[in-house]
């Protein structure tokens, strides 16, 4: 006899029901807390019923990990299942219910019709999920950089306008950029004007030795004449320095974090077998790499190609209906947006290197060629890329076994 135990899972707790075929009921709804003696009983519980009995879930957010792990690791069939299928399962009924009992019994119904097509649950593994974790809290860091960035923008427009734009040097590993650190040190235009040409000269080629950049001439010329022209709306007083140097420490402070966070997530991607294989592909860098591995995770969990852009929410429905058929449809969206993020990533890549040896981008370019908008080529390009992507990797680590 089949058992399916429907779990809605929340924050430090679940709801429980078990169900039979026919919706004969096993057990009512029952809350679990999520601390080890509540679901050993839980998974005591489970052994205990006759015949086969698998866990159902959604795996919404992360508090459902450390249930699906536990019971995995208690020998119980887990089936960690996307929320969108549950959702979009028939409630047979009129009324709007949602409540933790409800779900946890639709959740259970699920499982029943769907026994055969379950996947088992394979907790990801200790790097996958550091990697994972990384990578959103990246995300945060990015965030919280850009309305740094925005805010000492802001203020030093105040004070030396288009500062800002004097250099285009990238970010250097520690998280310091040369525009910033300039900016620490003449944060007022006045800064610059009250000296002369020669006293400006000689104190920026002592800047740039001392913080390591390259010194030109012509460049400080250039600086102490545009300096001349420009009006600050603050004065150059204690104050308005305070301000300055606040928001540039803030800035830095985040900057730093987010490197060491890009460089922890490389290490650890350089672990996972299929780090050569994705590190090879076009458009993919050292940033863009650790991302995807760590937002698409093992490969082998997804059946088919077809699985893995479902998952990333990059494939376009169908709509037919009778005589109409729709030939151009939106994409489901349902995945990670942190995965479509950096997949766009890759193609914008791309279309700025143009490597015509890359099928992704001639299948792109050909797209773009036949007047398709942006986001269709865009969005047919991560489709295909992931294609590949699956197929490369799963070729690799089948010839590693193989070995």
């Amino acid at each position: 006899m089949n058992n399916v135990a429907g779990v809605d899972v929340s924050k430090g707790k679940s709801m429980v029901t078990v169900l039979r075929p026919f919706g004969e009921v096993v057990a009512k709804p029952f809350s679990v807390g999520h601390t080890g003696s509540e679901l050993k009983e839980l998974a005591n519980y489970l052994k205990s019923l006759d015949g086969e009995t698998r866990v159902v879930m959604e795996h919404t957010g992360r508090y459902y990990e450390p249930v699906a792990r536990f019971l995995h690791e208690e020998g119980i069939f887990v089936s960690a299942v996307n929320p969108k299928l549950i959702k979009d399962y028939g409630n047979n009924t009129l009324r709007k219910v949602k409540t933790d009992k409800a779900d946890a019994r639709k959740i259970a119904r699920y499982g029943l019709d769907n026994w055969v097509e379950l996947r088992q649950h394979t907790p990801m593994d200790t790097i996958r999920m550091q990697l994972k974790t990384l990578n959103r809290q990246q995300g945060l860091y990015s965030k919280t950089k850009t309305m740094m960035k925005n805010n000492l923008i802001a203020l030093l427009d105040q004070t030396y306008p288009d500062v800002n734009a004097l250099f285009d040097s990238p970010v250097r590993e520690d998280g310091s950029q040369k525009w910033v650190d300039f900016a620490t040190t003449f944060w007022h235009v006045d800064c610059v004007r009250a000296m002369s040409l020669t006293a400006f000269m000689e104190r920026y080629r002592k800047w740039c030795k001392r913080h390591g950049y390259n010194f030109s001439q012509s460049r400080a010329i250039e600086i102490h004449m545009e300096a001349q022209d420009l009006i600050a709306m603050l004065p150059k007083d204690a104050l308005t320095k305070t301000m300055i140097r606040q928001a540039i420490d803030a800035l830095n402070a985040v900057s730093k974090s987010l490197e060491q966070l890009k460089a922890e997530m490389r290490t650890l991607a350089a672990q996972l077998p299929e780090y050569p294989v994705v590190m090879a592909m076009r458009g993919v860098g050292n940033s863009l790499g650790p991302q995807l591995m760590a937002e698409i995770g093992d490969v082998t969990r997804f059946a088919h190609r077809g699985s893995i852009t479902a998952f990333a929410g990059v494939d376009p429905g169908a709509d037919q209906s009778g005589t109409h058929e729709a030939k151009s449809n939106r994409t489901s969206k349902s995945g990670p947006p942190e995965l479509r993020r950096a997949l766009f990533l890759v193609m914008d890549c791309l279309l700025k290197t143009m490597p015509q040896n890359d099928p992704v981008y001639r299948f792109m370019d050909k797209k773009r060629a036949e007047g398709k908008p942006y986001l269709v080529y865009m969005t047919a390009g991560t489709n295909k890329f992931l294609r590949i992507y699956y197929g490369r990797i799963k070729e690799y680590l089948a010839s590693l076994e193989g070995n």
